[in-house]
């Protein structure tokens, strides 16, 4: 088999998005959703992989800009719209976008990769990480009480159009961005993405609905939900499904949880893709009945250890050399000597000190945004410690003090 892979065409996107379609499973999008990806495509980001005039791969890189600890916002290529033909399986087609896609990255000067994977057993082997988690919740409403804090009273709540007041809760989605690893601070066009409504997806729920929350007339919080009325022999039993809550503090938080909770005809609030931390999980009253479970979520790559490394802040003063393996991006292959604080950071090749860790890129990317520890990596014979006292003192210099949290998907 010949293929060549190449960056995408205009005139192309059709057929390739087709094929990302059909890989998926072959269920049409709705023509919002297609319009909006359509607008969102960065084409010279963009790779497909051609026998003859077929497409049988894609996989796109979206230009983001991702917190890491420390509160900086950096460059980080978000690789999305990854597939292969059923007909090109084993192939060596994946693996052809990968090393092209990772060369690129590299190229652009852009020390990370980030992905969000359908099959999380995919990615490891190209050096990705899974970086953060995110929690699910089914929580039983008619049962579980909310204990709020002060000022949770003082906060106003009102219904509004979602796109009326989008501008403003973006404000609030900014303001948050820098407090919080893993979060994406959104390009002109993503924020379209929250108000997506397509009728055949609710399954019965409601259009999306928005309420803010508002003290002294400023917005400092918003939820976004979906409400499916159902009934059953012995009357209402209803539920809500969020999409996006946030929040400039907890008493905004907090009425905004308990707006969702008190929603009339309902009994169950189902929500998704949030952080292991949620402030939620210290306002209810039983934790059994919210029935939680963890996710993989992002993925994270170090395209250039180097930089990447430099990128961000530790939370206690740290001098360490790594032994990095990473067969995939062998420019990353070596010793490395990371000396920081939480004033900054020093990555450097070295060939004189000895080291401290042995890992793969794979563990890096892990440990990166701080919500996985390098001890417990080492404890699952990932990680090794050369140096006594070394895993310990990378650990802690590792760590967040706010679990890393990716809000949406791309």
């Amino acid at each position: 088999m010949t293929t060549d892979v190449r960056a995408l065409r205009q005139t192309e996107w059709n057929v390739w998005y087709d094929n990302l379609i059909r890989a998926f499973g072959g269920v049409p999008e709705p023509a919002e959703e297609r319009e909006l990806y359509n607008a969102l495509t960065e084409y010279d980001r963009s790779l497909g992989v051609w026998d003859g005039d077929q497409v049988v791969g894609t996989a796109g890189a979206f230009t983001f800009l991702l917190t890491v600890p420390g509160g900086a916002c950096v460059p980080a290529a978000g690789v999305t719209m990854v597939s292969v033909a059923a007909t090109h399986r084993r192939r060596g087609v994946l693996t052809s976008m990968m090393r092209r896609q990772l060369d690129d990255i590299y190229a652009w000067g852009e020390p990370l990769a980030v992905l969000t994977a359908s099959e999380p057993a995919i990615y490891g082997r190209f050096g990705y990480g899974i970086g953060t988690l995110q929690l699910n919740a089914e929580i039983d409403t008619s049962r579980v009480r909310l204990s709020v804090p002060p000022g949770t009273d003082d906060v106003r709540l009102r219904y509004a159009a979602p796109a009326e007041v989008l501008d403003a809760c973006e404000a609030v989605y900014a303001r948050l961005v820098p407090g919080r690893p893993g979060m994406l601070a959104r390009r002109p066009g993503w924020e379209r993405v929250g108000l997506l409504n397509p009728e055949d997806h609710r399954d019965g729920a409601s259009p999306l609905q928005c309420v803010v929350a508002e003290r002294d007339g400023e917005v400092v919080g918003y939820t976004r939900f979906r409400v499916k009325p159902e009934w059953g022999a012995a009357g209402h039993d209803g539920s809500v499904a969020l999409s996006a809550l946030e929040g400039l503090d907890p008493a905004a938080r907090a009425a905004l949880w308990r707006f969702l909770f008190d929603i009339d005809l309902t009994s169950t609030l189902r929500s998704h893709a949030r952080p292991v931390d949620e402030d939620l999980l210290h306002l209810v009253s039983d934790i059994r009945r919210c029935k939680l479970r963890l996710k993989d979520s992002l993925h994270v790559r170090l395209v250039d250890v180097g930089a990447a490394l430099e990128a961000r802040t530790y939370q206690a003063p740290v001098d360490v050399v790594f032994e990095v393996e990473d067969a995939f991006c062998p420019w990353n292959e070596g010793r490395w000597r990371l000396t920081g604080d939480a004033k900054g950071a020093c990555c450097v090749r070295t060939g004189e000190d000895s080291a401290d860790l042995a890992l793969s890129v794979r563990e890096l990317g892990a440990a990166y945004l701080g919500g996985v520890s390098l001890a417990s990596l080492a404890t699952a014979g990932r990680v090794r410690e050369l140096r006594q006292g070394a895993l310990a003192e990378a650990s802690v210099a590792f760590s967040s003090v706010i679990a890393p949290w990716l809000p949406h998907g791309f």
